[in-house]
């Protein structure tokens, strides 16, 4: 199959200019400017006018539940959301149920995806304590790197000895993602908010149980041991101005940071309008916080905006701090809420190209993928500006079946998502027949 898409002005490598693309079978075959002609008969040409095209977003860092908590989401239903979203590519995390914590553990993820997904995948695999004698046997060319956290989090998954930190941050051979929150902080400022509201305070609350300190100290540690050792960090969901002071700038191969969707569009003055339906760990806070973010995605310090997508069940949502869950489905709806911080002159075009799509490449060494490039695998979408549109709960694709900005108007409308060449998303409808691939590293 032989695609041509004309008329577009695609977005690319810091450059946006009005050009046509060809795609031959799984792979890109050109990207021209509009003026240069293109030879040959296609199968297919796509009238892309008033669009703009755009490398398909890489969401480094998603919770797509499967296996075993399969109730509010799966394989499946989140990579239709993806597809319907412009992501071609995700990375999936560990905590799920068995946790990816062991080799077999991950190849039956592999295995789940092969079947379901319809867009790329890989998946981190889980630091603990007692695993780092696991490393040797990883496959750098099939995961992006190893998943820690050092915060709260469920079974055995919180590394909180100093002599594993040591040892993973020596041994790892690959990039370390860290969730950085100090739990003996978080659980002191649970206790003491129990003795004042009881058993479950109220969500306001979550940003001062898991508030600036407890993000810091942990953030803090994280990169001493990095630097200490030469280890690839890259901290996930930064959430306070305080720890983006500590990241370098343009460091693209040592300590690199991320933000979420999630903290870049709410502060804590929506708890009161949303409440635990923007409920996430590090929690949302200030509106000084999400300004600093917000300047970090331009100056060099926030590497790559990724989702954290994590996905609960409405009624696993009810309650405050301490009973309902943290986690919020953002994938669907990531690129267009992007779109619209251009229009508010948050960031530019490129820019947010270079976050969603280029640095994730970069920084965990993706191969062929991330960029529009001759050669490179045909992953990309096409995104129409003026065309406004409503999130209504009937066109939510994730098996949750709701999201935070339910009602909101948006006014950048995903058109068309190829994945290897394939129209995955077209029309409204992701393609029954589309399957992603495994994706390859360095």
């Amino acid at each position: 199959m032989r695609t041509l898409i004309k008329g577009g002005r695609i977005v690319n490598e810091g450059k946006t200019f009005d050009g046509v693309m060809v795609i031959d079978g799984e792979l890109i075959a050109d990207v021209l400017p509009s003026e240069v002609p293109v030879d040959g008969t296609f199968d297919n040409t796509i009238d892309a006018t008033g669009c703009y095209i755009l490398p398909g977003v890489i969401d480094s860092h998603v919770h797509f539940r499967d296996p075993g908590l399969t109730e509010k989401a799966d394989m499946d239903t989140e990579s239709r959301a993806a597809a319907a979203g412009g992501v071609t590519s995700f990375f999936d995390m560990p905590n799920t149920m068995p946790q990816t914590t062991t080799l077999e553990a991950l190849e039956e993820k592999f295995g789940i995806a092969a079947r379901k997904s319809h867009v790329n995948y890989s998946f981190f695999f889980g630091a603990t304590n007692e695993n780092c004698h696991l490393f040797p046997l990883l496959d750098p060319q099939r995961i992006p790197g190893i998943k820690l956290f050092m915060g709260s989090s469920t079974g055995n998954m919180l590394v909180d000895s100093d002599d594993s930190l040591e040892r993973i941050f020596s041994l790892a051979p690959l990039p370390l993602m860290a969730h950085c929150e100090d739990t003996a902080i978080i659980n002191q400022n649970m206790a003491s908010f129990k003795e004042r509201y009881g058993d479950d305070p109220p969500v306001w609350a979550h940003q001062l149980i898991r508030n600036e300190e407890a993000c810091l100290a942990s953030t803090s540690k994280a990169i001493a041991l990095a630097t200490k050792h030469q280890a690839r960090l890259h901290i996930a969901h930064i959430s306070t101005e305080a720890e983006l002071e500590m990241i370098p700038a343009n460091s693209l191969h040592s300590i690199t940071a991320e933000a979420t969707v999630g903290h870049l569009l709410f502060s804590t003055v929506d708890y009161d309008p949303l409440g635990t339906r923007i409920k996430v760990n590090p929690a949302i806070k200030s509106v000084i916080d999400q300004e600093a973010l917000r300047r970090g995605l331009n100056d060099g310090r926030i590497s790559t905006i990724a989702t954290d997508h994590a996905p609960h069940l409405l009624s696993q949502k009810q309650g405050g701090c301490a009973r309902a869950a943290s986690g919020m489905p953002m994938i669907q709806f990531s690129l267009p809420s992007m779109l619209e911080l251009v229009d508010e002159d948050v960031l530019t075009f490129e820019r947010m190209v270079e976050l969603m799509a280029h640095n994730p490449a970069r920084i965990f060494d993706v191969r062929r993928r991330g960029f529009l490039r001759k050669g490179y695998q045909a992953d990309l979408v096409i995104v129409r500006p003026n065309s406004p549109w409503t999130l209504t709960p009937d066109i939510i694709l994730s098996k949750c079946g709701w999201s935070p900005l339910e009602g909101h108007e948006f006014h950048w409308r995903v058109e068309t998502t190829f994945c290897n060449g394939y129209p995955v998303y077209q029309n409204g409808h992701v393609a029954e027949s589309s399957h992603g691939q495994p994706i390859l590293f360095r």
